[in-house]
C-alpha cells in the first residue's frame, strides 16, 4: 500500500463507497463469457480473457467496441443491448467478491462505518447481482448508472450516495479501479483510493491518478482506514 501526503485536519471517515466491477466484485469471467457468446453468435472466434479483463471497468459499450471494432454506431448499440441480455441471464456464475473483500466489509461494519456501492452499471444488472451474492441488504446505499441523469466521472452519484447514508462527503472515501473513479471522488470532496487489484490495463498509469492511497488488496483498505483514524 502506498499513500499520498496526508491532508491537514482530515475529517473522520464514516463511510466507504465502492465501485462494483473490478473493485467490490470480480465480474470479469462472467462478462467475458457473455461477450464471447455474442461473438460466437456473430460467427467470430472468442477473445482471450486477459484482453477482455483489462477493459471490464470501462463498461459494456467499451467491451463491444473491442469485440466488434469494425461495427458502426447503430450496430454497436444493438450489439450492446444483446450483450447485456446475455449477461443478465448469467450474472453470478463465476462472479465473487475479490479475495479479502468479505472480511473487509465485516471489519468496516464492526468499526461502525457505513458502506455502499456507486457504479455505472445499470440497476437491472446491479441490483440482482448484489442480491445473488447476499450483499444487497448489507449495503447502506446502492447508486447505479441510471439512478441519476449523471454518471461517473460526474460527482453527483457519489454525493447522492453520501447524502443517502447521512454522511458528509468529506467524511467519505471512494474506492475504485479507474481514473474516472478518482476524478469523481475528488470532485465530490471525498478521499480516493485506487484498487490496484482491479481491472487496470498495463498501459494505464494509476500512480498519476488523483488519489490518497493505492492498495494491492482489499484488506489494505482497512489498514489505510485505521491509519487515518490514528492520524487524526
Amino acid at each position: 500500500m502506498s499513500r499520498a501526503p496526508a491532508r491537514e485536519r482530515a475529517a473522520p471517515l464514516r463511510a466507504v463507497l465502492f465501485d462494483l466491477d473490478g473493485t467490490l466484485l470480480d465480474t470479469a469471467q462472467d462478462l467475458a463469457a457473455a461477450l464471447n457468446e455474442l461473438r460466437g453468435q456473430e460467427g467470430l472466434a472468442p477473445l482471450e480473457f486477459a484482453r477482455i479483463r483489462n477493459h471490464v471497468s470501462q463498461g459494456s459499450a467499451a467491451l463491444v467496441r473491442i469485440a466488434f471494432a469494425s461495427a458502426g454506431e447503430a450496430e454497436l448499440r444493438a450489439l450492446r443491448a444483446r450483450l447485456l441480455e446475455i449477461y443478465r441471464l448469467a450474472l453470478a456464475v463465476h462472479t465473487r467478491p475479490f479475495a479479502g473483500m468479505l472480511e473487509l466489509l465485516e471489519r468496516i461494519e464492526r468499526d461502525g462505518r457505513r458502506w455502499g456501492v456507486v457504479t455505472n452499471k445499470p440497476a437491472f444488472l446491479t441490483e440482482p447481482l448484489l442480491e445473488q451474492l447476499a450483499l444487497r441488504r448489507r449495503a447502506g446505499v446502492v447508486v447505479s448508472g441510471d439512478t441519476l441523469p449523471e454518471r461517473k466521472p460526474h460527482p453527483r452519484p457519489l454525493l447522492h450516495a453520501a447524502a443517502q447514508l447521512g454522511v458528509a462527503p468529506e467524511a467519505s472515501v471512494y474506492v475504485g479501479d479507474a481514473e474516472r473513479d478518482m476524478r469523481a471522488a475528488r470532485a465530490a470532496g471525498m478521499r480516493a483510493v485506487v484498487a490496484c487489484f482491479g481491472y487496470i490495463a498495463p498501459e494505464e498509469t494509476p500512480r498519476s491518478w488523483p488519489a490518497d492511497a493505492w492498495v494491492r488488496s482489499p484488506l489494505e483498505i482497512h489498514a489505510w482506514l485505521q491509519g487515518m483514524d490514528v492520524s487524526r
